[in-house]
Order: structure tokens, then C-alpha cells, then sequence
């Protein structure tokens, strides 16, 4: 084999161990993509190159195996279910106490299914690994829940916070919490003068959604 054949043939598998590796990086970078959705480009968004968000979002996929996660029995989740039915109705009397209930509620339903509650980027750390697609609206819910904490967030701010907290509790639930349809308006007839002397529902409650309201929305009157 002449030195030409020599280099040649060293090109050549160089050539084709890059093209293992980078097949080997593209497909852990699509398993992580897959894994963490959103979370995956927040990663990337907040660390200082690529590289680093995916060694992150790795280590995250090894504490996470760590824990020692625990399924709701039935009777569990008919409490929890039932815990927030409760929750929403009260929303409406009290909008305030009503989003510290959603944040203890939510806080102790991810205790009871196996992941630390302390720090709360160590929970969003854990987690992400399965529950990736809610946390943008948990972390919403944190945000609301602290400026509701310091007085500084409206009635339709504390109506989303419970919104975002729903939709983490309906994750880590397995299912809706409550049915999805929408309470139905009460559609018996009133007289001329009764009507008169009632307010209109925007005219009670100007900041309440519409009638026609999508499953994730709190009820109101």
C-alpha cells in the first residue's frame, strides 16, 4: 500500500467517524427535543451554548431517576379532583385566598407523587423531565401567586394564576379535575321588572369571562 493509499484510506475513516458522531449528537439531541419540549429551547435560550443546555437537561434526566415517584391510587385522585372542584367555586367569593389555596394544593399533590417541593427551581428542574409541556404554566402561576403575596396582582391576574395552576394539576392528576364542559348560564325567564332591578353579569362582575368558556377557565358568576 503506497502512502496516497495510506492517507487516503485515514481520510476515509475520519470522515466516516464524524459522521457517526454527529449522527450519535443529532440523535440525543432529538431524544432531548422530544423529551423536554418547550423546555429543551428554554434551556438553550438560558445557558451559554447548546452543549451546556443539553448536558443540563441530561443531569436533570439523572436526578430524576433518582426519585422515587409514586401513582395516585383512585381514591387519591377523586380527593385531589374533588379538593379542586371545591377550590374554583370559592374563587369567585375569594379570589385572593383562593390562589394561595390552588398554590398549596398544587404544592401538595407534587409532594404526594414522589418530587421535592423546597427550592422551586429544583421542582421545575424535576419536573421537566415528564412534565415539561405544563411548566411554562406553572411557572406563570408562581409569578402571580407571588405578586398576589404582595398585593400587587388584579382579579383577572389571580383568574389566570388559577388557570396555569390547573393545567400542572390536571398533568400530574392524569386527568381533568373537573368535567370539561362549562357550567350552563341559568336560562330561566325573569319578568320586565325583575330584570330592571338585577344587574347585568357584566355590570356584577366586570372582569368575569364570557359565558362560553374553554375547559381550563375558572367558573364565575
Amino acid at each position: 500500500m503506497t502512502s496516497t493509499q495510506v492517507i487516503v484510506l485515514v481520510l476515509v475513516v475520519l470522515v466516516v467517524a464524524a459522521v457517526a458522531a454527529a449522527l450519535v449528537i443529532a440523535g440525543r439531541r432529538r431524544a432531548l427535543r422530544q423529551r423536554f419540549g418547550p423546555e429543551y429551547d428554554r434551556a438553550v435560550a438560558e445557558q451559554s451554548s447548546r452543549s451546556a443546555a443539553e448536558r443540563e437537561l441530561r443531569d436533570r434526566q439523572r436526578r430524576h431517576a433518582e426519585l422515587t415517584l409514586t401513582p395516585l391510587t383512585p381514591e387519591a385522585r377523586d380527593r385531589y379532583a374533588a379538593a379542586w372542584e371545591e377550590l374554583q367555586v370559592r374563587f369567585v367569593d375569594s379570589p385572593h385566598e383562593t390562589v394561595s389555596d390552588a398554590h398549596e394544593l398544587v404544592t401538595r399533590l407534587i409532594s404526594e407523587r414522589g418530587y421535592p417541593t423546597g427550592d422551586f427551581s429544583d421542582q421545575i428542574a424535576h419536573l421537566s423531565v415528564e412534565h415539561a409541556r405544563t411548566l411554562g404554566h406553572y411557572r406563570d402561576a408562581h409569578e402571580i401567586h407571588e405578586r398576589n403575596a404582595r398585593g400587587e396582582a388584579s382579579t383577572e391576574d389571580l383568574r389566570q394564576a388559577v388557570v396555569h395552576y390547573r393545567a400542572l394539576f390536571a398533568d400530574l392528576l392524569g386527568t381533568e379535575p373537573v368535567g370539561s364542559r362549562p357550567a350552563q348560564p341559568d336560562t330561566t325567564p325573569t319578568s320586565h321588572s325583575e330584570s330592571a332591578d338585577q344587574p347585568s353579569p357584566t355590570e356584577s362582575h366586570p372582569t368575569s369571562p364570557p359565558q362560553q368558556r374553554t375547559p381550563h377557565d375558572v367558573p364565575t358568576r
